[in-house]
């Protein structure tokens, strides 16, 4: 179907067909599957069917945040790392991958223990804590490392040119990896067990194994004079300054976290929003998460067509901020006319601002970046955008938690207003406060680059 219907696909050359590219993309299919457990059906599972607290959800699902700042440091480590076997690349693929394994693996029974039930309900509370943690860092490792040097890897197969069409296509591969997931997980999940739960989660940690040995195969070369190279190997930390010094970098990543914030503050939220103020199955909710990522693959599709024309990446972005507004809006109102249709729609459009805002940084961060350090440049997008999600998960479900509770003792607001609703309503009208603040800290970035423009 060729370059005319598949964004990005002109990215493609001779030497790197479009087959081969496809098949390295597939690591962002275990990536997009690990999100979709992570965000979508556990968070939901945990809430509505094992009686989790949300707050303690919301924290075990943002863990992952703490190696999201790393990833700049993993891509740099992967740009000058000297294997012995001649790779770079590679061994932190593995490593990532035999994370994200390990911590599939144990993940189901953890949470069994976690929430008491069965056998598990004389296990001491801490076992099933420390447990759940310990999984939920293991994958966040897994996934933040892989996809990192996965971009890293991609990008380095084909021409400085078409770098940032083939980072396009990679989250355009990311996107279609949730949406499938999703449809497979709610399809899976449609009877709930216990027993299901253990056999998705471990089903998805052998196909994690699967697909990512699958795209690094016979992907690098192999240099072993790598290891032999007598030249000295510059500093993070000269590497970082350098790149902070340039010009607005600091408030791109501003505009990024900002961003992030505003549109997945609920993502924990989202499915139980479903499940406990509309009355949605399992099945049904995990539908949402699906619809979700279409609307942000809508929105990449829609965006690399434009901005491929030459249109300002961050008039892009405030596009899917100006997107994102009404998104909320239609959620906030679906809960008082308990309307499914609306409550769809509204996140259908969240996803299609996010992915317009997603492309539109991205794309500017690329076109901003020394030609020296795209690597750099996009591993610190993508710990920008990573620890940003993770803090506004955490934040959406503890805020969550606070209104619910004060409102039951008629101290928020009145006991008119008392009930699970309230709390989500709070969280979406947070995340509409955040996106007027990312529009007023891009407004500079525009009025840069139309100036720049103007003289040239």
């Amino acid at each position: 179907m060729g370059s005319r219907f598949l964004p990005f696909a002109d990215a493609a050359t001779p030497d790197l067909p479009l087959s081969r590219l496809l098949r390295l993309s597939l690591f962002q299919i275990s990536v997009g599957m690990a999100l979709v457990l992570l965000i979508g059906t556990l968070n939901r599972v945990m809430i509505v069917e094992l009686k989790v607290p949300a707050s303690i959800v919301s924290i075990m699902v943002a863990l992952p945040i703490v190696f999201a700042p790393l990833r700049a440091l993993i891509g740099f480590k992967s740009d000058i790392h000297r294997s012995e076997l001649g790779w770079r690349r590679v061994p932190f693929l593995w490593m990532g991958t035999m994370l994200q394994f390990g911590g599939f693996a144990v993940m189901p029974f953890a949470l069994l223990v976690l929430a008491g039930a069965g056998q598990a309900a004389n296990a001491p509370i801490w076992v099933g804590h420390l447990g759940a943690a310990i999984a939920f860092l293991l994958v966040g490792a897994g996934l933040h490392t892989v996809q990192t040097v996965g971009l890293a890897l991609a990008t380095d197969l084909v021409p400085q040119e078409s770098q940032p069409k083939v980072v396009g296509l990679m989250y355009v591969t990311l996107l279609v990896g949730m949406v499938v997931s999703a449809l497979a997980f709610g399809a899976l999940l449609g009877d709930y067990s216990p027993g299901r739960l253990i056999q998705v989660i471990q089903g998805a940690a052998v196909l994690t194994i699967v697909l990512n040995v699958t795209a690094m195969w016979k992907q690098e070369a192999r240099d072993r004079n790598r290891k032999r190279s007598a030249i000295p190997d510059p500093s993070f930390m000269d590497s970082w300054r350098t790149f902070s010094q340039g010009p607005a970098a600091l408030r791109r990543l501003a505009v990024v976290g900002l961003g992030t914030m505003a549109f997945t503050m609920e993502d924990v939220l989202l499915e139980p929003y479903g499940g406990e103020v509309l009355g949605l199955s399992v099945s049904a909710t995990t539908l949402l998460t699906a619809t979700l990522a279409f609307g942000s693959l809508i929105g990449f599709w829609f965006a690399s067509r434009v901005l491929g024309r030459g249109a300002d990446p961050y008039r892009m972005a405030g596009m899917g901020a100006l997107v994102g507004m009404p998104a909320f809006v239609a959620v906030i109102a679906a809960a008082p006319i308990q309307s499914a249709p609306l409550f769809t729609a509204g996140t259908f459009l969240i996803g299609l601002g996010a992915g317009l805002f997603s492309h539109g940084t991205l794309t500017a961060t690329m076109q901003s970046a020394p030609k020296e350090q795209v690597g750099l440049a996009l591993g610190a997008w993508g710990a920008v955008q990573a620890t940003a999600a993770g803090l506004a998960m955490a934040i959406g479900g503890v805020a969550r938690d606070l209104v619910v509770a004060f409102g039951n003792t008629g101290s928020f607001l009145g006991r008119e207003f008392a009930g699970a609703a309230t709390g989500y309503v709070v969280v979406y009208i947070i995340e509409v406060i955040l996106l007027m603040a990312t529009l007023v800290c891009m407004a500079p970035l525009v009025k840069k680059r139309n100036a720049r423009e103007s003289t040239q």
